[in-house]
Order: C-alpha cells, then structure tokens, then sequence
C-alpha cells in the first residue's frame, strides 16, 4: 500500500507565498510522474503542475510564472513552490504519483489534499 500525505497549506494573504509538500510512503519500487492537482468549491479538480521522474515539468498556464514544481526522488517528494498567490488559487490541492510498487504493477495514488486560502 501507499500512502501520499500532503502538508503545508494555510492561509494567505493576496501576493504571498506557500510552500506544498508531498511525502510518498509505502511499498514503492519508484515513482514516475508527480503532480498536484486542486479542486476549488463548484468546479472540477483541475491539473496544477506535473514532474516526470528525471525532472521533466508541465506547468497549467493559470500558474506559469508562479508556481515551481520540483521533487527529490531520494526522498519521495514532490514540493510546489507557490508566489504571487492570487484569491483565484483558493482550493484544496491534492498531490498525485504513479508508482511501481508491489507485484511491479504501477498504479496511481491520491492524497487527502491539503486547503489553501488566498484572503485579505
């Protein structure tokens, strides 16, 4: 089994900044792709940023330009480094992997998801 935990969400101020980070544990091989995904009240979970496992980013235009995605493939990380925050980045953010775990089959996994308020 494995799990994502996510952590580092929080309440911001419009033009500040947070860090998300993303710890894989559990029974893994490797892990492939990285992203973060986030679902704002009323609308559809929607892709925020992707890395490929040799570093490879894919970034949504809505956050190119503030957001940086990165991971420590050691350490089965994956942070998103989040500037300029904007009240439109309300949402819970939610980390995402593909992962070789046991019986070598990859599969994808979900996190609980962490909030993130972007409020004056």
């Amino acid at each position: 089994q494995v799990q994502l935990v996510e952590s580092g969400g929080g309440l911001v101020q419009p033009g500040g900044s947070l860090r998300l980070s993303c710890a894989a544990s559990g029974t893994i091989l490797s892990i492939e792709t990285m992203g973060w995904y986030r679902q704002a009240p009323g609308k559809q979970r929607e892709l925020v940023a992707l890395i490929e496992r040799l570093g490879n980013t894919n970034l949504a235009d809505a956050v190119k330009g503030r957001f940086t995605i990165s991971r420590d493939n050691a350490k089965r990380t994956a942070d998103l480094q989040m500037n300029s925050l904007e009240p439109e980045d309300t949402a819970v953010y939610y980390c995402n992997a593909d992962v070789w775990g046991s019986g070598r089959l990859l599969k994808n996994y979900w996190g609980q998801g962490t909030q993130v308020t972007v409020s004056s």
